[in-house]
């Protein structure tokens, strides 16, 4: 790589030192492409019993896989299903070493795209609740998207600056998540253009923006809240240090060993740290901490009643549903009804609250594509299943109408494989589509 800076070069020989050569021979290795199952709609060995392309684990994940680059995985309708999220295979560990249990308050400080939250969600399994927050509203934008997409009922997507959240939320949460901007090091191979970044910014740039996140960050984590502390760069400053800044103004805190696989290494003066190399993983540059502060908290669950909606249309839509809800409320907002998590969240900017479900208009009920994402096929009483390689299929995702024999009248459900797509409003076989504009085949 004769375009890294001469400057980074020389650290990067005194960090790796006999390792360094073989550091600029991973340059030229082919990118690792990773998908990660949502196991909130399928197991991991269902999806393999149907999945059509070529997967191998990613040994540090549990339901993590390399894709080979031809099969395309983003153009098939299991993406659109919501049955995977496709992440680069490193960046999967601090979702994957956090200990979320059932039922947990997890706050994923840095959230955008999404990758960690939705792996948040599987390991809550439709508990608890998560505040996925990114500052940027044009990232929080795609968060949006991809949570809505992974069809979860227990989650507030923000996008609030950290300093304001902490403000509102002392002592708070029970896990917490950071994924911290950072000057990107072990992104390079990847991504050639964070290196003129580098060269414009340097580490230190960041290191008081990562500051300012832990700082806020430990003021909202609870006693006996664990945290997990992540950059994908390889500098000392970014990461042992910023360690080092949170031990010295939390002294209550402790780190907590990682199990390490094989070929990761340990941290710079911190060995519970994991410090994760391309020329010693397939996949890219990333450091990972485990932190935490106290004792665990019992929780409850809270059932819920659509009943509570006293709407003739919500109604007569929701006869068709067989699903349970709970530790939430409905509440109808601006015409548009939502399920809405046990979570004050006072005066922070949200995108969404809760699970968007429908829109009340006059003298109807239409549901969301979020509320067609969060069932499955048996909560839906009319319902089209198509195969994968019906053309059908992607045409619905295109927004076409389309012809099936049916004697269905109403709204349908449309899935494939079984997997729900989206809805459609049938009558003589006709399915005027309603797949969400936004959302749809390119």
């Amino acid at each position: 790589m004769t375009n890294l800076p001469e400057n980074y070069q020389k650290k990067m020989k005194d960090l790796l030192q006999d390792q360094y050569g073989n550091y600029l021979q991973s340059f030229s290795n082919p990118i690792a492409y990773g998908l990660r199952i949502n196991t909130t709609k399928i197991s991991v060995e269902d999806f393999l019993k149907i999945s059509p392309f070529h997967l191998k684990p990613i040994p540090w994940t549990t339901n993590g896989f390399y894709y080979d680059e031809n099969d395309k995985p983003s153009k098939h309708p299991f993406y659109y299903a919501g049955l995977y999220y496709l992440q680069e295979p490193s960046a999967m560990i601090p979702a994957q070493v956090l200990p979320i249990e059932e039922g947990d308050l997890v706050l994923d400080a840095c959230a955008a795209p999404g990758g960690k939250s939705t792996e948040i969600l599987n390991k809550l399994n439709g508990s608890g609740c998560l505040i996925s927050n990114d500052i940027s509203a044009s990232r929080a934008q795609a968060l949006l998207h991809n949570i809505e997409k992974w069809g979860c009922q227990n989650v507030f997507v923000a996008s609030e600056d950290i300093s304001k959240l902490s403000s509102f939320y002392p002592d708070t949460f029970d896990k917490i998540l950071i994924d911290a901007p950072c000057s990107g090091e072990g992104m390079f191979h990847k991504d050639p253009s964070l290196i003129k970044s580098w060269i414009e910014r340097g580490n230190q740039y960041y290191v008081s923006i990562q500051k300012e996140i832990v700082k806020s960050a430990l003021h909202m984590l609870k006693e006996g809240g664990q945290m997990v502390y992540s950059t994908c760069t390889f500098s000392k400053e970014e990461n042992e240090d910023i360690i080092d800044y949170m031990l010295s103004i939390c002294p209550q805190l402790k780190l907590l060993s990682i199990d390490l696989y094989d070929s990761f290494e340990r941290g710079i003066q911190h060995p519970e740290c994991i410090r994760i190399y391309p020329h010693k993983v397939k996949g890219e540059g990333h450091f990972t901490t485990l932190l935490q502060k106290g004792e665990k908290q019992s929780k409850e669950k809270q059932i819920v009643s659509i009943n509570s909606i006293q709407n003739e249309w919500i109604q007569e839509f929701f006869s068709h549903v067989n699903k349970t809800f709970s530790n939430g409320t409905f509440e109808i907002r601006k015409e548009k009804l939502y399920f809405i998590p046990n979570f004050n969240t006072k005066r922070i900017r949200l995108l969404r609250s809760g699970l968007y479900i429908g829109d009340c208009k006059k003298n109807r009920f239409e549901p969301s594509q979020a509320f067609a994402m969060h069932l499955k096929k048996e909560e839906f009483d009319s319902t089209i299943d198509f195969s994968k390689e019906d053309e059908r299929v992607i045409r619905y995702l295109k927004g076409e109408t389309i012809q099936v024999s049916s004697k269905l009248k109403g709204w349908v459900l449309i899935c494939v494989e079984g997997y729900p797509l989206g809805f459609g409003k049938i009558d003589k076989g006709t399915i005027k589509n309603k797949y969400a504009q936004g959302w749809r085949w390119k």
